[in-house]
């Protein structure tokens, strides 16, 4: 009986220590494994086991990515102005050996890294520059510490300026010189307004003369052809009536001959034509040899009454 409880007690303990030696490693982790107090696997996602006393899980790891914001730091340009500059760096262990063996502080020293980094990129540049060249100092920096981190198995995806403080008074001169800028381009875009404007009532003033012009050219092209249409119309008129006098008379003339009048009726006519004749401001009147005795016939009527 004692065997059994010794048997049954020895079973227990191996499996507590079986229990105790499975390891679960989560997504995105990874662990590193000494054995015997040297750097034994790397263990991945997934389940392991661990030989108790024998192996230890020296190092946990995070693979994803991670960010650190570091405390501003005070660089020198070029021309000499002392600005306070943040950055924040984002970076991922690529790998968990190199990171747990290659420094002894990779935070810290990313951190002075980028610190010494920054301040030898910035003692290149002038204020000026270094406000508009965050871009390209982001880069340069990420690659030196990129370079300088993978012996430790981290890499650098993105570093930023979060900010860049220059001193107050040259803030200031700054802030007076943008408003300066800010009227004077003000100033130019109300010139161009005012400019642009002239031209555009100039141009209306132009394109309203040329029309008017262009209306009264029309207007006497329209009054000329109504001229010549009117003047065309009265001479067709004065035409067509010249021609129904004519043919009234050449009626009138054809009429008498068909019928045949006597030579009292033509001596009569030639009288009434005389005496037209004589109602006009002629001086002088010349009487046919026919007429001249019908002309003394009726002066002799004349005198005896």
């Amino acid at each position: 009986m004692t065997g059994l409880i010794v048997t049954i007690a020895v079973i227990l303990v191996i499996l507590l220590i079986v229990v105790s030696g499975i390891r679960i490693v989560p997504q995105a982790r990874a662990y590193v494994i000494e054995r015997f107090g040297a750097y034994h696997e790397t263990w991945q996602t997934g389940i392991h086991f661990r030989i108790p006393i024998v192996d230890r899980i020296s190092v946990v790891v995070s693979l994803k990515e991670q960010v650190v914001d570091f405390a501003p730091q005070p660089v020198i340009t070029k021309d000499n102005v002392t600005m306070q500059i943040d950055t924040v760096v984002f970076y991922q262990i690529t790998d968990a050996k190199l990171y747990a063996y290659g420094v002894e502080n990779p935070i810290m020293a990313i951190e002075n890294l980028t610190a010494t980094t920054l301040r030898n990129i910035i003692g290149e540049l002038e204020l000026d520059h270094t406000l508009t060249s965050r871009d390209t100092i982001n880069a340069k920096i990420r690659s030196i510490l990129d370079e300088a981190t993978d012996p430790w198995g981290i890499k650098i995806n993105r570093v930023e300026l979060k900010n860049i403080k220059p001193p107050a008074e040259i803030q200031d001169a700054m802030e007076k010189q943008m408003k300066a800028e800010r009227q004077r381009r003000e100033a130019i875009l109300r010139a161009e307004g005012e400019k642009a404007s002239n031209i555009l009532v100039a141009e209306g003033k132009k394109e309203s003369q040329i029309l008017e012009a262009e209306a009264k050219k029309q207007s006497a092209i329209l009054q000329a052809e109504a001229d010549k249409e009117a003047a065309i119309l009265k001479a067709e008129a004065e035409k067509e009536a010249i021609l129904r006098i004519n043919e009234a008379q050449a009626t009138s003339i054809r009429m008498i001959n068909e019928a045949q009048p006597q030579e009292a009726y033509l001596t009569l006519k030639k009288l009434e034509a005389l005496g037209k004749m004589s109602d006009g401001q002629a001086t002088k009147i010349v009487i046919p040899s026919e007429l001249q005795s019908v002309v003394g016939l009726v002066n002799t009527i004349k005198e005896a009454k």
